[in-house]
């Protein structure tokens, strides 16, 4: 097997795969967007993922108020998912932002909560 392709930084694609790209489910990614400029946390996720599930009560038994979106579950609405993944750069579900800043998926916040670096993102 080949090593797959990496993915091209913007400035290498064609115009025509830029504005597919750009394009493909926007009003979902304006969604996301717009949620993660206004609040200063914000899972998006989906039904059925356990992973989704435990990251959210993680931030409630922390205390930490968030905006929860949810896109499908594991049957439905992948397309409008993987427009996200594509946005993000994050593969997987959950995607936990802080002041507007990509933390990660489940495990990533379980440490910040820890470490104490998800307050200092948002205390400053």
């Amino acid at each position: 097997m080949t090593n797959p392709r990496p993915i091209l930084p913007e400035d290498k694609r064609t115009p025509a795969v830029a504005e597919a790209m750009n394009g493909f489910h926007r009003d979902v990614v304006d969604q996301v967007r717009a949620a993660v400029e206004k609040d200063s946390v914000v899972v998006v996720g989906m039904a059925q993922n356990p992973f989704v599930k435990k990251v959210r009560q993680a931030l409630e038994q922390a205390n930490v108020p968030f905006t929860y979106l949810e896109y499908g579950t594991y049957f439905g609405m992948w397309k409008q998912r993987l427009a996200i993944k594509m946005w993000s750069g994050w593969p997987t579900f959950p995607q936990v932002f802080v002041r507007g800043t990509l933390v990660g998926g489940f495990d990533d916040t379980r440490k910040a909560l820890e470490d104490g670096s998800l307050k200092k993102l948002l205390e400053s």
